[in-house]
């Protein structure tokens, strides 16, 4: 979330939006966003039900909890980029995919 954050600049330049979905609770997101991380971008919690995590393929049932992913998703809805696991904290793979997004 901090690379995220870091570079949030160039996510608005090339016309998109960052939103942080994590199954923790309202309290606990808020806490992480205000406090820890600093975020100036909204997180959403999925914690009731889980229905993002589990329409989106990312929930592990046994745990609970999501698994680490980024998705980019475009403005027609469709999903034009993945990146899973630790790639998920690196920004450049999503960005890259924004800014060709836009000149399209």
């Amino acid at each position: 979330m901090t690379a995220y954050q870091a570079g949030i600049a160039e996510f608005e330049k090339a016309g998109a939006v960052v939103i942080g979905v994590s199954t923790d609770n309202l309290p606990s997101l808020r806490y992480w966003a205000q406090e820890v991380l600093k975020l100036g971008f909204p997180l959403a919690s999925d914690f009731a039900r889980r229905e993002t995590a589990r329409a989106y393929g990312v929930l592990n049932e046994q745990n609970g909890i999501a698994n680490r992913t980024t998705f980019v998703i475009g403005p027609d809805g469709r999903i034009l980029h993945i990146d899973e696991g630790a790639a998920a904290l690196d920004p450049e793979g999503a960005l890259a995919v924004c800014r060709r997004a836009k000149r399209q």
